[in-house]
């Protein structure tokens, strides 16, 4: 199956909830979609799953136009962000109740749910009832309710987002193994870049109903093609200021001159948005070529593991991520050092003109 969104859009009245979206999805592929609340991934995928229909371009399936076909008459199943469980049923019913709706053969009912609950590690808990079971074993339920049905498009909106940090790391570990093993699209919605980056696949990034790029998503995040792409798929936020390139020489926003090194030396003189991520941005004095931001700590926040100092210089605001404890007293002037290999250039327009990134992610 493959599944194509032909300058698909959403309008509702002056709303505009998707905006001229075209999308190549293959079978056997996990495609996620990547952004913030309200960018349209629930618009998106509900076109996808013909809950709604598009107010302009085309729904193809196989080469079919299926633009006005209802739900009813496609390969599809959704799994949402709440668990959707029948609490009076067994694990073991929940998992086969659209089997049974479908009238198919107690062998096959029976053979299909026990290969879900294999597959989701639900073996143990069939004859429980939902209440019974942990956050983590009923999303693993509402999962295998979906995949028993061997549909060919399956959606997970946002599915893990109500669990708590261990079970939602537990079910990031385990969801690209399910997924490989089913052959059907996955289409996965998700605010978290680091989810994205930890299921792999394809990531589609979103931004007020537009798809502002798709592709591989390690390619995606390394070379964003714009700056709106690169905010997406960034947190904490993507670090900006403005630099101007001049001969051999760079002028940050911030203060300071450097050498035209790393992305620079790529470019023509002018002016540049300079985008970096917080993990790029330290206090160790690197040398050679290291841009230097002097910087006014605003409040240390120590996780443990690592760190994230939020700095002030002049008018702009910067977050740095640094391994360990790291711990400044608000008001406390500082320099951050950012090596120009781990930057991105954007031209006026907002366009990626540079970037080593690719180098050392």
């Amino acid at each position: 199956m493959t599944l194509v969104l032909d300058r698909v859009g959403k309008k509702v009245g002056a709303q505009t909830y998707i905006d001229d979206v075209s999308l190549s999805l293959e079978r056997g592929s996990l495609n996620v979609l990547l952004g913030a609340t309200l960018a349209g991934k629930t618009s998106l995928m509900r076109l996808m799953a013909g809950l709604d229909a598009p107010t302009s371009g085309r729904v193809v399936i196989d080469g079919k136009d299926v633009t006005g076909w209802p739900v009813q008459r496609r390969s599809v199943a959704m799994v949402y962000q709440q668990f959707i469980n029948y609490p009076s049923l067994s694990v073991y019913e929940n998992i086969a109740s659209p089997l049974r709706v479908a009238r198919l053969p107690a062998a096959e009912i029976e053979a299909r749910v026990k290969d879900a609950a294999r597959l989701l590690k639900l073996e143990p808990y069939l004859d429980r009832k939902p209440l019974n079971l942990s956050g983590g074993q009923q999303q693993r339920t509402a999962i295998a309710r979906a995949l028993v049905k061997r549909a060919d498009l399956v959606l997970l909106d946002e599915p893990l987002a109500n669990l708590d940090y261990k079970l939602r790391e537990e079910l990031r570990e385990e969801l690209p193994r399910v997924f490989a093993a089913s052959g059907a699209i996955f289409v996965y919605a998700t605010t978290e870049p680091q989810e994205a980056l930890l299921l792999g696949g394809n990531t589609a990034t979103l931004f007020e109903g537009r798809v502002t790029q798709f592709g591989v998503t390690p390619q995606v995040y390394r070379q964003p093609k714009d700056l709106t792409s690169a905010r997406v798929f960034s947190d904490p936020p993507l670090n900006t200021l403005t630099a101007r390139k001049s001969g051999a020489t760079v002028a940050l926003s911030t203060g300071g001159e450097a050498r035209a090194a790393g992305a620079f030396a790529a470019v023509p003189d002018g002016e540049y948005t300079v985008g970096f991520r917080a993990h790029h941005l330290g206090f160790e004095p690197l040398g050679g070529d290291a841009l230097s931001i002097p910087a006014t700590v605003s409040v240390s926040e120590i996780t443990g593991s690592e760190s994230f100092i939020h700095l002030d210089s002049g008018e702009r605001r910067f977050v740095a991520l640094v391994p360990g404890v790291k711990r400044f007293e608000p008001g406390a002037s500082v320099t951050a050092y950012l090596d120009p290999r781990h930057l991105f250039l954007f031209d006026e327009a907002g366009r990626l003109v540079a970037s080593d990134l690719p180098k050392a992610a």
